[in-house]
């Protein structure tokens, strides 16, 4: 018998369950029998963000499911705000993807890539219509509002974690 387990789209307990299948096992029960069993450490999910509004109507779990759901080339640009403190100029984040090493975006493709974020926030965001990201056409920025950066850097602490809640490119066929 051959397992494979994908890393990209296959979640821990998915890939527990394929190996407790393969070899007739039941990690819990034999675990359960051990009289120095390791307590099980629970793992980090959303449900701990708080559910308090940090600004313009967004709590911290609001925003960890925006990252979640959004394209990971809109997610790599939320983090690089994030990253340099909420504002960077439209040259400055054409630069910065038009040669990153994971997520390259070719610089006539980043406004198509940041609608991502919109589409995702009308499901997830508040009801306010605010928005994650702004950008002023007239200065050429983009910026996140400084009351949302904190809530923004735990949920991608929370997304480095657990990659498995990510949405995830499409596999090639």
């Amino acid at each position: 018998m051959q397992l494979t387990i994908d890393t990209q789209t296959d979640s821990y307990e998915q890939a527990i369950a394929a190996v407790e299948a393969a070899y007739g096992l039941n990690f819990a029960a034999v675990a359960g029998s051990w009289p120095d069993a390791p307590a099980a450490v629970p793992r980090p999910g959303p449900e701990g963000l708080s559910g308090e509004d940090l600004g313009l109507g967004w709590t911290e779990r609001m925003l960890f499911d925006t990252v979640a759901a959004v394209v990971p080339g809109a997610r790599a640009v939320l983090r690089r705000l994030v990253e340099v403190g909420g504002t960077a100029s439209y040259e400055e984040v054409q630069d910065h993807f038009a040669v990153h090493p994971e997520t390259p975006i070719d610089p006539k493709r980043i406004g198509g890539t940041l609608t991502s974020i919109r589409a995702v926030r009308r499901r997830v965001g508040p009801d306010n219509r605010s928005n994650l990201l702004e950008r002023d056409d007239r200065r050429r920025i983009y910026w996140i509002e400084p009351a949302l950066l904190e809530g923004l850097k735990r949920a991608f602490d929370l997304a480095e974690a657990r990659p498995d809640l990510l949405r995830q490119e499409p596999a090639d066929s």
